[in-house]
């Protein structure tokens, strides 16, 4: 019962969601409008397709099911890119477009669905099932997390009831509110006049409704306009999956399957060597980095060597520490049987620009391969979940070792050295890598702070936090590990950007030895300390990690940062 539930809410939220809005004037118009009572012309009144929104609608469910099912499991049997559904939900959506301008084309389109229809209306041009079929494998890539947990079932061949379940529901969710949109579009037809006598107008409208959608789909263009929305949902996908019983129902981080079941058998940081199945592929990769022509590497041609996979993201500063860990291990056993393998899965949009993380890769001096996890394929095959993660395999493939977060350092490179022996009772290893372990006392440090608005925020102010623009004022009492802004600012769901030339100010109240904030675009930051003391930093570019304080020693102090028009800030991490 959790699962139909948690898809259902899932569905319902996705389906009032920003990346829900371009299809709705083809949902009007298609679902809705055609569907409407008009008055007659020459031939007298033409007949209304009354069914016609739950048809468009029972077309977009059936699809979307079946897509998000089935259709990822073709493609994972057959080894074959997920955008293929993408394109081929374009291409439908261009030729049932046509369709509607040409009604003969539409009638030849809908001639499989004949057979559940009447005969009144395969006369009046169909039932606008085909349409919805057309939008339910458009609607694929809008996935949150529960969506997302549905395509990695279908993507290992682990289809069970549960599955079915929750990706059923989600898409009821999902189909309810576009229900509703499509019926009030009938309505709205029906009372203006104006439209009474435009059916044939109305068509030809759709038709172009759909093959602009195509269109910009194509080109990209609806993610555009998205960006310039605030995620309104985002808040709710987070307050729906971080519980324990959707984590319970979900296995959040990933559905457990046969091929990762086993990983539970880890324990988080153990200081001796365990067997936790053999390891999940590396699979739904865009692209490679630092390995020749970027060729992909697959842990079954591995065997005989031993396998460390980092799960990181170049701008988390947890990563940050963690990574020259990882880089010394590579440098040390990697002429050794060792064989590093980064994952690099983003925490944040930008981090999936490959430019982006190759200017990251050479700045922490990796030389490892280092596979690009945008749609968190991996991620959720190995049901990760935090940043960094390390998993060790052994030269028969199977997982020996898991440490989440930082630190457990020493004991990791112990179990690297005795694995590299078991594979090669020769080998001859040299001393152990000299990296400092400078891995914070957990709960010593302000915990990373997000301005944006779709995570935990910290946030200090006595104003609302919310997405959208809003004017600030600093609160006359800020607790401890907090921040508050002043000034006109505008919210996006993963940075604050000032929205006036007299840009805005954060305040910080802070503990930590180091502070960084991540930050984009244009402008010179001006950071304050209570004696006085003032600094400058220089902002150009995507976003990178700037630092603001760099101690000796853990403090407590307060910062006030001024920051220009044009400069986003995305996060502080603390150290």
């Amino acid at each position: 019962m959790d699962v139909v539930i948690i898809g259902l809410l899932g569905g319902l939220i996705t389906g009032i969601s920003p990346c829900i809005l371009p299809v709705l004037p083809v949902i009007f118009l298609t679902g809705g409008a055609q569907s409407a009572r008009f008055e007659g012309g020459e031939g007298g009144p033409a007949p209304a397709r009354r069914s016609r929104p739950y048809l468009v609608i029972a077309g977009l469910l059936v699809s979307f099911t079946l897509v998000t099912l089935v259709g990822s499991v073709v493609l994972g049997l057959l080894g074959l890119p997920q955008d293929i559904i993408r394109w081929a939900g374009i291409a439908v959506l261009a030729v049932l477009g046509i369709g509607l301008l040409v009604p003969r084309f539409e009638r030849i389109l809908e001639k499989p669905f004949q057979r559940f229809q009447s005969r009144k209306e395969v006369k009046n041009q169909g039932s606008g099932f085909g349409v919805g079929l057309a939008l339910g494998a458009v609607f694929v890539p809008c996935a949150g997390p529960v969506l997302a947990a549905i395509i990695v079932a279908g993507a290992t061949g682990q289809i069970g009831i549960g599955t079915v379940m929750l990706t059923v529901s989600f898409a009821v969710g999902v189909a309810v509110p576009l229900l509703v949109f499509a019926l009030a579009g009938r309505g709205v037809i029906e009372r203006i006049r104006a439209f009474r006598t435009k059916e044939r107008g109305l068509r030809i409208a759709a038709g172009i409704a759909m093959i602009a959608l195509a269109v910009g789909l194509a080109f990209n263009v609806p993610q555009a306009l998205q960006r310039l929305l605030p995620d309104y949902t985002a808040p709710l996908q987070q307050q729906l999956t971080e519980n324990e019983a959707a984590e319970e129902a979900l296995s959040l981080g990933g559905l457990v399957t046969d091929e990762n079941r086993e990983l539970d058998n880890c324990t988080n940081g153990a200081d001796e060597l365990e067997s936790c199945g053999t390891a999940p592929r590396i699979r739904g990769i865009e692209q490679w980095l630092n390995t020749d022509g970027g060729q992909s590497l697959d842990l079954e041609e591995l065997r005989g060597e031993v396998v460390l996979i980092d799960f990181w993201a170049y701008s988390c500063i947890n990563c940050q520490r963690s990574i020259p860990h990882v880089v010394g291990w590579d440098k040390t056993y990697g002429d050794l049987g060792l064989q590093t393998i980064g994952i690099h899965s983003p925490e944040y949009a930008f981090e999936k620009d490959a430019q982006n993380v190759a200017a990251g890769i050479r700045d922490f001096g990796i030389e490892y391969p280092v596979a690009l996890d945008n749609d968190l394929s991996t991620w959720t095959n190995y049901r990760n979940r935090y940043w960094p993660a390390h998993y060790l395999i052994d030269a028969e493939g199977t997982v020996r070792h898991i440490s989440f977060g930082e630190g457990n350092y020493a004991a990791t490179e112990s179990m690297i050295r005795e694995l590299l022996v078991d594979a090669n009772a020769d080998v001859e290893l040299p001393a152990e890598s000299d990296v400092a372990d400078e891995t914070p006392e957990q709960g010593s440090t302000t915990p990373e702070t997000f301005l944006g608005s779709s995570k935990d925020v910290n946030f200090g102010g006595e104003d609302p936090y919310r997405a959208g623009p809003a004017t600030f004022s600093l609160p006359a009492e800020q607790a401890d590990d907090t921040f508050a802004l002043e000034g006109d600012w505008n919210i996006e769901t993963q940075y604050a950007e000032p929205t006036t030339s007299a840009g805005g100010s954060v305040r910080l109240e802070y503990h930590a030895a180091e502070v960084r904030m991540v930050l984009a675009g244009s402008g010179e930051l001006t950071v304050r300390e209570p004696d006085g003391e003032e600094k400058t930093v220089e902002v150009d570019g995507t976003p990178r990690s700037y630092e603001i304080v760099d101690s000796s020693k853990l403090s407590s102090g307060v910062l006030d940062i001024d920051v220009p028009d044009g400069v986003q800030v995305y996060s502080f991490t603390f150290g």
